[in-house]
């Protein structure tokens, strides 16, 4: 009897002990647990706040007149945004417009031609076995690690010895090889395209076009949408490239047509509202391919999960 009331006290000690000690063996986890986690948090925060602050200023200031611009607080919104808009549009018979239309064209095509070469190349790359695929390979990655400023005047040279230069296709073909898109298609290929399903289309009878048209090109688009964001958001801010290849202002970019404003505000500085308020708008676009983009993400998760 005596040991019968002594066995639940023993094992209700051993328990409290135990309890205890898993207590607090995870309060002495979650505090460094809890630190770890925090400090990512607080290093992208202040990443984002550094990285968004300028954005907001642009906003801001494009709200604000000529007046207000030099003599308002810096994040203090203003009250001249519909004149800059209406002065923005019509300036010099719709310059600005003119300017998006190239940015927009330069951007565009050379984003989707930039991304079907790019699929291409990466695919071959991938699944493709053939003499000197590696040194090819390890050329693009010589290629990624080559800043674009050190090429922009050897191309400008090649081109003006075929008599390319100074047109929309000498800001055109330089853009459309892009070393990192190639990289970024191969990894891709090599991770989501299957063999199995390769040599499946081949015993059916597909030649090698069929099967990359019917059976790549559809794995391959969230990847391929990828790269065309980075390609056209790259051409969209790109600014050395046209600015030495383009002599006509009636080629321009909204980069370098905004930097043109910007050296005409040392004699006028009316247009540096209209150049903020321009790089306001040019903003907007890109803003609103992301938001368009982003379903395709999407599907590839809800596929994925589907498939598992």
């Amino acid at each position: 009897m005596t040991a019968v009331e002594t066995r639940p006290a023993r094992r209700d000690g051993v328990g409290s002990v135990s309890d205890r000690g898993r207590g607090g063996r995870s309060g002495t986890r979650g505090g460094p647990g809890g630190a770890g986690k925090v400090l990512p948090t607080v290093v992208l925060l202040i990443g984002a706040i550094y990285c968004l602050v300028p954005v907001a200023w642009v906003f801001v200031a494009s709200s604000k007149s000529p007046g207000e611009l030099f003599t308002s607080f810096s994040f203090a919104p203003g009250t001249g945004l519909g004149a800059n808009l209406a002065e923005l549009f019509t300036y010099e018979g719709g310059q600005y417009l003119s300017w998006a239309a190239n940015s927009l064209l330069y951007a565009g095509v050379g984003g989707v031609l930039s991304t079907f070469v790019s699929t291409m190349a990466g695919y071959a790359l991938a699944k493709y076995s053939f003499p000197g695929r590696d040194a090819i390979f390890f050329m693009i990655l010589a290629g990624v690690l080559i800043p674009g400023i050190t090429l922009a005047i050897p191309q400008y040279i090649l081109l003006s010895e075929i008599g390319l230069a100074g047109g929309p296709l000498s800001v055109l073909l330089p853009i459309i090889i892009s070393p990192f898109g190639i990289y970024l298609s191969r990894v891709f290929a090599q991770a989501s395209v299957p063999q199995e399903i390769l040599e499946a289309s081949r015993l059916d009878g597909a030649g090698e076009w069929r099967t990359f048209r019917h059976v790549v090109l559809p794995i391959m688009v969230p990847g391929m949408v990828t790269v065309f964001l980075l390609q056209f958001v790259g051409i969209w801010n790109n600014f050395l490239l046209p600015f030495v290849m383009l002599s006509d202002e009636g080629d321009f970019p909204l980069t370098v047509g905004l930097f043109t404003l910007l050296a005409k505000g040392s004699g006028a500085p009316a247009l540096y509202s209209l150049a903020i308020t321009g790089a306001a708008v040019s903003i907007v676009p890109l803003v609103l391919l992301v938001l368009f983009l982003q379903r395709f993400w999407r599907l590839d998760l809800i596929s994925g999960g589907i498939k598992g």
